[in-house]
């Protein structure tokens, strides 16, 4: 595969030039040479060499010259200098310049070629993960969603058409699938983004507590009721209210917010007076809502309220293609984090995540999502 790289040789020393161009044309480089700095300088301008091997002493300027300018136009483009003079000191300066290696004549020819194969190797690796970089922006969806699969580009398609309209969503799957982040999407691509986005969690609220968080109240309607409180949804009010574990609500509180959503008007608890609001109202649950119904623990109006439209969160082990880019996606986070350089990951690897997707954990509430503009390896 080296025939796919470009080689600028640079040396005054006619014979070591014919003997480098000899030398990388067995191992199937493209070889070019120039026998000064000043005609590597033209040649540098006019074209982007994927290694320079340059000599320091050129007669007209010196080789750290021709370096600085190679960085300068192409900073990824690999420089190994060589020379019969070498010195800690131009070695040193070379590498603070920004060379790749310093190899002092004469060489072993082994090495050398190993060296500049490690050093292309090294460019190669490095492109790559700018590539992956930028396809990964491109597939970062509405937020910090990540995922290409099917399955989540059926939901990507599914928020650009929904996040205009007005209509009560309900979003369900596993927990970790991401719905937060789902209805975060929606509603920063809705012409609400710049109005509030309330959460709240269902199941975090004693129900004791859950009629007066929803609702607020006046002052002295209950114990410790010391002040008026609002409520989130009023809180919520020209903008979305986030409906967290829907399923957890009790049977009471599931009559109240039934009343909200048809009448979008409640009492403060202990009030007199109706609160009228304009609150689009997304849910989310990992329980399945029909059978909850069919039970009698769900109330099938509401139900029917909250799930005008619905979207169903796929399982990682259903969207396998999302494996790798989840990991590369969580590699460079964490490893930024932690300030520390990002792991490398064989093919091997990658291939046996995908085998596996159903096992990986999907606690964390990031994994199978990122919220829109952004971006989630």
């Amino acid at each position: 595969m080296s025939d796919k790289y470009n080689i600028l040789v640079v040396d005054d020393d006619e014979s070591m030039r014919e003997f480098l161009e000899l030398l990388l044309a067995r191992e199937n480089y493209r070889v070019f040479c120039a026998g000064n700095g000043k005609q590597a300088l033209t040649l540098i301008r006019k074209t982007a060499y994927d290694l320079v091997l340059c000599d320091i002493r050129l007669g007209d300027i010196t080789g750290l010259e021709v370096l600085k300018e190679v960085k300068k136009q192409y900073p990824d483009t690999v420089v190994i200098m060589i020379s019969a003079y070498s010195t800690t000191e131009i070695a040193v300066k070379a590498m603070n310049e920004g060379a790749y290696d310093f190899v002092p004549k004469p060489f072993d020819n082994d090495e050398l070629r190993q060296t500049i194969a490690r050093a292309l190797a090294l460019q190669t690796l490095e492109q790559e993960r700018e590539h992956r970089s930028v396809e990964l922006k491109d597939q970062l969806h509405f937020n910090r969603i990540v995922g290409n699969s099917p399955g989540m580009a059926a939901i990507f398609k599914r928020i650009q058409q929904i996040s205009p309209t007005k209509t009560n969503i309900l979003i369900t799957g596993e927990s970790g699938t991401g719905k937060e982040l789902i209805a975060r999407a929606i509603h920063e691509n809705s012409d609400r983004k710049d109005k509030p986005f309330v959460v709240v969690n269902c199941g975090g609220i004693p129900d004791t507590l859950m009629e007066s968080e929803f609702f607020g109240h006046v002052r002295g309607s209950f114990t410790g009721a010391v002040v008026d409180k609002k409520g989130l949804f009023e809180a919520a009010d020209t903008g979305t209210i986030f409906l967290d574990e829907i399923g957890e609500l009790s049977q009471l509180l599931q009559v109240k917010l039934l009343r909200a959503v048809q009448e979008t008007s409640f009492k403060p608890v202990g009030g007199t007076s109706e609160i009228t609001v304009d609150v689009r109202i997304i849910s989310a649950t990992n329980k399945r809502l029909e059978e909850e119904v069919i039970e009698g623990r769900f109330r099938e109006d509401l139900f029917f309220r909250l799930n005008v439209i619905p979207i169903k969160v796929p399982p990682l082990r259903d969207r396998k293609g999302d494996v790798a880019i989840l990991a590369q996606h969580f590699a460079e986070k964490y490893s930024q984090k932690m300030g520390k350089g990002l792991p490398e990951k064989s093919h091997g690897a990658c291939r046996r995540q995908q085998k596996q997707g159903s096992r990986i954990p999907q606690s964390d509430p990031q994994i199978h999502a990122l919220p829109p503009g952004q971006s989630r390896y």
